[in-house]
């Protein structure tokens, strides 16, 4: 604590650290210990890494000023509060203020060891905010803090076994090193899971909610016997929704017990709960400032007089009115269902308080975090704009149409109220950008093209335009194909977007057994984008194309004799429309949403070929839960000659293989060659899936792994003989993932009507698909 020794100054030790009134009394027993005098100048000593101006800055005494006793103990405990110091003193020399300073350690380094449940650079984060971090003052209280929150980060994930023992090294120049060793221990396991109180539904359905379990067969790999406060919290949330949603309105968690065996590796869990009645909605009535909308509000409510309570409908209704209000400029609206319980007869009504608060316009949109993305890039996507009424809907269209770029991992558009201007907010667009190009050479397999080689130059967003530019190559002893493609998706600012390809293609269909013969198609196109929606755009374009065929000495008879009557060589003016609509909620891993795209291609009659081509495909995505989704899948085709002249044969349609009905060898199915007993492929195609997607166990929420189940239909037909009797059907189960080189999709198959003359192959994988 400060003193005044008599003779000459003040002195204050590290014990000093107590209340300023205290301090001050304390000081004021040595007021007489020396006269007040004005300070001519003010010397430091003691001071080593803090700069002058600092220690000046902090004194509230200044030369020309009287220092009196009151002063010199307020200067005392503004330099103790910096924490800079470990020990001040003021002493007087004649007219001069001396301050003499002992400096604390400054922090020379951070080192963690031991860490596998969390990264390295987590940690030190985290020991950062909580202020121990390197080039900071040392305090050992911070270093205790530091270790009191780490074993709290450790035991929230159930290591309740957890030793962290701090080091601290003196080094030169007054720092020091500190090293901080973790000793995690093995995750406490879950024995047993009791519920007390439960009468209306048995342990084993409740338990059936939680992700907590005891351990099981595949407890190694789910992880779902390691206890974790936050699952546990997790689990007695979905408990309560469980009761909710069955109309026990007065449900409660009444105790949570967690007893942890001796030797801190078993633990036992005891929840006691209280389950009610089940009540009915006996009214909902809406009041407050209803806008002259109540019928639109009773319509978004679904709760009815007469039905059962459910949590979930009245959370969802009043999530409907509110979007409906943010729709309508309302965007720090509440809706509050206020209930009045009647328990004698197990019935509720809810009075429905409506404020919609004062109606906002956007003044300001801020873009941040795109470092390499230019601001023009992410404002055209925006539907909200600056200077006109707030809409929570077009606010949802712009994040949504911001995610389809592709350019970013996360996109949150965030409303920050305007000080002093209660009608006004800003918004927000914060991007996480990802990198959008690539320069790659890679080998790679395939069950159906086997080994393959492949280099690409991509660049999705080219000097953070928005434009796209590639070249790429993939080469296999099936196939080779080279392209490169520009596109502009902004050519006009209506955002009209307009490509340029170049390609070429070779396909060796002996290396599949379709044939003793090649094909090369080489071409260039322009092609031309039109949004007339949110989510639809039409497309139009010309190709030109150049095809030859090359026949083996066992080549199909077919073949022959299109070669025969046409030549080898053929050419034709493509044209092509088509239409497509994308209302995913994400390109990455849809959960809902449709994806739909029609494709006519045909050939002018200019040059050599004269037919027809048209596909659809159409893809859609139901969540049945948050989850688990069902995705229903049709892939048509059809083709067709005129003017007299017969159907390019490297134009069929093929069907069989991963992409298409899985359990048959890639492209093997439809009408054979009764002489060579191979694979024509047809001018029609018909096929559909069906899967059920769900999470691979362990994988938590991570979106980039995802299970499936399957349902395959389908086949290729020649002109005029479509039968759906001789459809080809499979099922099986797969993996998806969104792996460093691609989209990689693998499934195992099997044939469930396969015919003699099929060919079958059980596991299959393709990089690049999403069907």
């Amino acid at each position: 604590m400060p003193f005044l020794r008599p003779g000459r100054g003040i002195r204050s030790k590290a014990a000093l650290r107590v209340a300023a009134g205290l301090a001050a009394a304390l000081v004021s027993q040595f007021v007489n210990a020396f006269e007040p005098f004005v300070v001519r100048d003010i010397r430091l000593d003691g001071v080593q890494r803090t700069e002058p101006g600092t220690v000046f800055g902090y004194l509230p005494v200044k030369v020309g000023e009287l220092l009196t006793q009151d002063k010199a103990a307020a200067a005392v405990r503004a330099l103790f509060a910096t924490g800079f110091f470990k020990d001040v003193r003021l002493e007087v020399q004649g007219d001069v203020l001396v301050v003499l300073v002992d400096e604390r350690p400054a922090i020379a380094s951070v080192t963690v060891t031991g860490t596998t449940e969390f990264d390295e650079d987590t940690v030190k984060r985290a020991l950062r905010d909580n202020g121990l971090a390197e080039s900071r003052i040392f305090d050992r209280a911070v270093l205790e803090r530091a270790e009191q929150e780490l074993k709290r980060q450790y035991l929230s994930r159930g290591k309740y076994a957890v030793r962290v023992t701090s080091t601290v090294t003196p080094l030169e120049r007054n720092r020091v090193g500190i090293s901080l060793a973790v000793e995690e221990g093995e995750s406490a396991r879950i024995s047993s899971i009791r519920i007390i109180g439960n009468k209306a539904f048995t342990e084993k359905q409740l338990l059936e909610e939680f992700k907590l379990a005891t351990s099981g067969w595949f407890s190694w790999y789910t992880k779902s016997d390691r206890y974790a406060r936050e699952k546990l919290s997790g689990d007695l949330e979905a408990l309560r929704s469980f009761y909710l949603d069955r109309g026990y309105l007065e449900f409660a968690v009444d105790s949570t017990e967690v007893s942890i065996s001796p030797d801190r590796e078993d633990v036992n869990l005891t929840i006691g709960i209280s389950e009610g009645g089940v009540y009915r909605v006996s009214a909902v009535r809406f009041a407050g400032q209803l806008l002259g909308r109540g019928k639109e509000f009773e319509q978004l409510m679904l709760l009815a007089p007469g039905e059962t309570f459910s949590g979930k409908k009245l959370a969802d209704s009043q999530k409907a009115i509110l979007e409906r209000l943010g729709a309508l400029g309302y965007a720090f609206a509440s809706v509050n269902p206020v209930p009045q319980v009647d328990r004698d007869k197990r019935e509720v009504a809810f009075d429905v308080l409506v404020d919609p608060g004062r109606r906002v316009y956007v003044r300001r949109i801020n873009v941040a975090g795109n470092s390499r993305t230019r601001d023009e890039v992410v404002r055209r996507e925006l539907r909200q704009f600056e200077d006109s009424w707030y809409d929570s809907e077009k606010i949802r269209v712009s994040r949504e149409r911001i995610g389809r770029l592709g350019y970013f991992t996360d996109v949150r558009i965030d409303s920050v109220p305007v000080a002093g201007a209660p009608d006004q907010v800003d918004l927000n667009v914060v991007v996480t950008e990802q990198a959008s190009g690539a320069i790659s050479v890679g080998v790679g397999f395939s069950s159906a093209e086997k080994v393959i080689f492949s280099g690409a130059i991509n660049q999705q967003n080219f000097l953070g335009t928005g434009k796209s530019l590639g070249l790429t190559l993939n080469t296999s002893k099936l196939s080779r194909n080279i392209s490169v493609s520009y596109t502009d998706p902004y050519y006009t600012p209506e955002g009209i977007s307009r490509s340029f390809d170049l390609y070429t293609r070779l396909f060796n269909a002996a290396e599949q057994q379709l044939g003793d013969y090649q094909w090369r198609s080489s071409g260039v196109g322009l092609r031309y984008g039109i949004p007339y929606t949110e989510v639809d755009r039409i497309f139009f374009g010309l190709v030109v194309e150049a095809n030859e065929l090359k026949l083996g000495s066992n080549a199909p008879l077919r073949f022959k004799d299109y070669v025969a009557d046409f030549g080898s060589q053929s050419a034709a003016l493509l044209a092509t429309v088509g239409w497509r609509r994308d209302s995913r909620d994400s390109a990455f891993a849809p959960t809902r949403g449709r994806y739909q795209n029609a494709t006519l291609e045909f050939s002018i009659p200019a040059l050599d070929l004269r037919y027809g081509r048209a596909t659809y495909t159409d893809q859609w995505y139901w969540p049945v839960s948050r989850d688990y989704t069902i995705a229903l899948n049709a892939d048509l085709g059809h083709g067709r000659s005129f003017g007299g002249q017969p159907y390019p044969l490297f134009k069929n349609f093929y069907a069989g293989g991963i992409g298409s009905v899985r359990g048959y060898a890639q492209s093997s199915l439809g009408p054979r060659d009764p002489v060579d007993d191979i694979a024509l492929g047809g001018q029609t195609k018909v096929i559909g899936s069906v899967e059920f997607i769900f999470p691979l166990p362990g994988t938590g929420k991570d979106r980039s792994f995802r299970s499936f189940v399957f349902f395959d239909a389908g086949n290729v037909y020649q002109q005029g003989s479509i039968d759906l009797g001789d459809l080809r059907y499979s099922f099986g189960l797969g993996l998806n993932w969104a792996s460093p080189i691609g989209p990689l999709k693998l499934s195992v198959g099997f044939p469930i009507n396969r015919a003699t003359s099929d060919r079958t192959q059980r596991m299959q994988f393709q990089v690049g698909t999403g069907f």
